[in-house]
């Protein structure tokens, strides 16, 4: 396993794990969009495959986590926690002092992941993101960074 950079070239094979992955996906001109200055893409390779990928903005000391993405069947493997854990060590060797993000109330696994990394919920949502049942809440969370 490897985490590298990945580039705006890279957002079509991002876009068909993203389709595989989230029940509302982000398109492909939406990832296309978050390269630039502001924003870190990574992305983790097996075997030169793409296995998933993160998006991250920093706007001077607060970091937040766009997107988090690992294909199906790679998931429960410690994938997910690769990632996020190289997004935090990432976050604070560029000085954020925070790392936020949201995520579906409905998606416990990752609010455990989350939880177990030190991120605790700031605040909620109500009725943010689409869900097959209409609409859901989104959690707000984020994780204080120490610098040292």
């Amino acid at each position: 396993m490897k985490i590298e950079p990945l580039f705006q070239q890279d957002a079509p094979q991002m876009a068909l794990i993203e389709a595989q992955a989230h029940s509302h996906p982000m398109s492909e001109a939406m990832l296309s969009d978050c390269f630039g200055h502001l924003y870190r893409c990574r992305g983790l390779y097996h075997e030169d495959a793409l296995q998933g990928f993160t998006i991250v903005q920093q706007i001077v000391d607060e970091a937040t986590l766009f997107d988090i993405c690992v294909l199906p069947w790679a998931q429960g493997k410690g994938l997910g926690k690769l990632l996020l854990q190289q997004v935090i060590d990432d976050a604070r060797g560029h000085s954020a002092q925070v790392l936020m993000l949201e995520v579906r109330a409905s998606n416990t696994a990752a609010i455990g992941l989350y939880q177990r990394l030190g991120f605790c919920e700031s605040g909620r949502r109500k009725g943010y993101y689409p869900s097959a049942d209409g609409r859901e809440d989104a959690v707000l969370m984020d994780l204080r960074l120490e610098q040292g």
